[in-house]
């Protein structure tokens, strides 16, 4: 097993507890630090407690804001200030989730006030999502930790470089890896890797998924998803079935291998879940991670009673280990009953019981020095920490002398301070007298001094050293990019925005290329097989070039690491040179284009690179990138902000609203890894389009009805948009035919669309209803 350490807390964090009779959980500090970190999630304050009581060793939540479970309880501002104490007292860490993507009116207006109590108080890191984000508490928030949440969508190496570079610590990778990807991707860079071990899964790679955005506007990367995945769909051959639903995960007899990948922080998901199910997983989790840090993986075993509590603390149709050992499959599926559930309630009572209101509490020390005429004298002693608090003046008794037993009892009782007095030395002079009043009072302050000389060690400078630091205000903080000139973010846009249409195949872009008004044809990396496409596309960039369009080559939407190594070993300086241009979606897929040699100015950064406010738009121009695609989700008076000047718009197409590592072609009726078009219809009768690509293995779930923007002229060329883009997938000539007509008629010549004449079915997106 891997020796790394995956964190150096400031102290030595406990790693072993046991229960006193009285109720309470006591932890030895003074232990050797884990080598690997269980992470458990918290929806409430009483979860947070119940989880660290159960052996968590950190615990993620979020707050009021900004976190990707809104309809969780989470946690108030008092509530993380008090959460954040009470871990760190007993040896613990917070992790925030800000991991959602914020609109330009939060970034500058709210983020910072919501964050600098938490930070001063010495919150331990934040996981987040929008790279405006990152780039905003990098700049405001120096020394906290930056976690790159599962949302970032990283599925390899260049990913995690790229983030390194830009300030995070820690990686939260795609579920979606197996084990000997996120062992390369630590063999490559040096950064904390986080990976989940038990809980949901969902069938999109996450920070992908439009579904429940595009559907009924609640959205996935604002934290708000209704779930439609786990909704019943008819598909070929099968009524009603559940094929976007999967199984929970469930990965405790792979502990050992999972550590060997390289994983440091092992997470368990259920912030929506009670705190008995949170506080039970985490309990068995932490008994048998305890059992591979004692002693050796070749004699680790889980039993199937363990296996049997964690079944009926919740599951969906029982477990799946998940993509660490294979791509996809219907055991991973639970395509017949989707509902998570609970089946021995005795063991929920008993799990609630242990850790429910249950107070960790710290082992101390103590010296009571009670000399007559001087001030009484308490020392206490926890770890490295010593403290000595001075009470009331010590009296001569004047009829009963203290009883030295009856002193120790009531120095002892220490309840609710989470700390356990388990030694006191008294040196008292015979003949001694205090009120029990200021011997109390002496407890109180001395327990209160020792937590405070603890919390010190975590908390940060006072704002006015901040501001001294960075050389700004809060008020110049908060107006950071209001206050300056538009200029400085976008160049004035051209005279007349670009078109570009994208293609699913060559067969489309060559009939493409006779209209005159069309000047970039972005060609999807499916519409050519691998063993074919260095051999076909010199032709094809040729013909576009003949007829004065410049050709873009659409990446493909996940790029993990068989598919990255073969553009490293297949593609050089010639045939990037054959494209005018590259679109890219992911992080992962940027670091490679880079890598490859492709100037940033040649990425056009697709709709899947968030670029929600201007910060984020920041982050990709110091990469090199000046392209961007507008974002799906935001809607026209958020879009005409002067951040998103310059952006290209997607005025046409059907949305890709999942994508997914599982193949519902696979899954429903056997795999012929042959790409293919398949649909699902859900119980309203709609047909979704789901498209297999088989050349680099993932599906794609396309909106029943397209994004139609064609009769919205006036509300579109008010957005200043540097070009337009059509894109084409399941449309046939004739339809391609119609939407370019639209086109014509609605930009080229500026007439109204009639009704009539218009398409019978489409969707505005978020144009005018945007999101929460």
């Amino acid at each position: 097993m891997t020796k790394e350490n995956c964190y150096k807390p400031p102290f030595p964090v406990n790693s072993s507890m046991e229960k006193t009779a009285g109720g309470h959980i006591e932890s030895d500090i003074s232990l050797a630090p884990r080598r690997v970190e269980l992470l458990s999630p918290a929806g409430s304050f009483d979860t947070l407690k119940a989880v660290a009581a159960a052996g968590a060793d950190a615990v993620y939540a979020a707050g009021a804001r900004f976190g990707a479970r809104a309809y969780a309880a989470n946690l108030s501002q008092e509530e993380l200030l008090l959460a954040i104490d009470y871990l760190h007292l007993h040896g613990k860490r917070l992790y925030l989730t800000v991991n959602t993507l914020l609109k330009e009116d939060e970034l500058e207006k709210e983020l910072y006030q919501y964050l600098l109590p938490l930070y001063l108080r010495g919150l331990d890191g934040v996981i987040i999502q929008d790279l405006g984000v990152l780039a905003f508490l990098k700049e405001f928030f120096p020394g906290m930790a930056l976690h790159a949440s599962t949302q970032m969508t990283i599925t390899g190496a260049y990913g995690a470089k790229l983030l390194k570079n830009m300030g995070i610590s820690r990686i939260v990778l795609a579920r979606e890896l197996s084990l000997e990807e996120i062992r390369h991707i630590k063999d490559q860079v040096d950064i904390e890797i986080e990976s989940f071990i038990h809980g949901a899964l969902c069938y999109c790679y996450s920070g992908q998924c439009l579904f429940s955005s595009m559907l009924g506007g609640r959205s996935g990367n604002r934290g708000r998803c209704a779930q439609p995945c786990r909704l019943p769909y008819d598909t070929k051959g099968a009524k009603g079935s559940y094929p976007f639903s999967m199984k929970d995960l469930c990965t405790i007899e792979l502990l050992p291998r999972i550590l060997e990948s390289g994983v440091c922080s092992l997470k368990i998901e259920g912030r929506m879940k009670q705190a008995e199910y949170a506080a039970g997983v985490t309990s068995i989790y932490r008994e048998y991670l305890d059992r591979l840090e004692e002693g050796s993986e070749k004699s680790y075993h889980v039993s199937q009673e363990d296996i049997k509590k964690l079944m009926e603390l919740g599951s969906r149709s029982g477990f799946t280990t998940g993509y660490y050992l294979k791509h996809n499959g219907t055991d991973m599926m639970a395509m017949k009953k989707p509902a998570h559930e609970k089946t021995n309630q005795d063991l929920w009572k008993e799990i609630g019981s242990r850790f429910r209101n249950q107070e960790l509490e710290e082992k101390i020390k103590g010296t009571l020095i009670l000399i007559q005429e001087q001030p009484a004298r308490l020392k206490l002693y926890w770890g490295e920490e010593e403290i000595e608090v001075l009470g009331d003046q010590v009296q001569k008794a004047e009829n009963c002398p203290m009883d030295p037993g009856g002193i120790e009892k009531r120095m002892k009782k220490t309840g609710g301070s989470g700390f356990a007095l388990e030694e006191l030395k008294l040196q008292m002079e015979p003949g001694s007298f205090l009120p029990v009043g200021a011997l109390n009072r002496l407890r109180r302050e001395g327990l209160h001094a020792l937590e405070e000389k603890r919390q010190k060690r975590y908390r940060r400078m006072e704002q006015a050293q901040i501001e001294q630091e960075s050389g700004e205000s809060e008020k110049e903080i908060l107006s950071v990019t209001s206050d300056k000139p538009e200029e400085s973010f976008a160049p004035d846009p051209p005279p007349k925005p670009y078109l570009a249409v994208q293609v699913q195949t060559v067969e489309q872009g060559r009939f493409l290329m006779d209209y005159p008004y069309i000047q970039r044809i972005y060609i999807d990396s499916g519409a050519f097989l691998r063993d074919s496409e260095l051999k076909q596309l010199p032709g094809f960039a040729e013909e576009l070039r003949r007829h004065g369009k410049k050709l873009f080559y659409r990446m493909p939407l996940v790029v993990r690491h068989d598919t990255a190594r073969w553009y490293e070993t297949y593609w050089d300086k010639k045939t990037i040179s054959l494209m005018d241009g590259f679109v890219a979606g992911t992080l992962d897929t940027v670091g490679l284009l880079l890598r490859l040699g492709v100037p940033g100015e040649k990425i056009l950064a697709d709709s899947s690179l968030y670029v929600w406010n201007r910060k984020a738009k920041r982050a990709l121009e110091e990469l090199g990138i000046s392209q961007f695609t507008l974002p799906i989700e935001v809607n026209e008076g958020q879009l005409s902000h002067r951040g998103y000047q310059g952006g290209e718009l997607l005025l046409y197409g059907y949305l890709p609203l999942m994508i997914s590592a599982q193949c519902l072609r696979k899954n429903t009726q056997g795999c012929k890894k042959i790409p293919c078009l398949t649909e699902v219809t859900d119980r309203y009768k709609k047909v979704f389009p789901v498209q297999s690509q088989c050349r680099d293995c993932y599906n794609i779930l396309y909106n029943s009805s397209p994004l139609s923007l064609l009769h919205q002229y006036k509300i579109v060329s008010g957005l200043k948009a540097f070009g337009y883009r059509i894109s084409f997938t399941i449309e046939k000539r004739s339809q391609m035919e119609q939407i370019l007509s639209y086109y014509e008629q609605g930009f080229l010549k500026q007439e109204s669309l009639g009704q009539a004449r218009y398409l019978k079915d489409y969707t505005n997106g978020h144009l005018k209803r945007g999101v929460e």
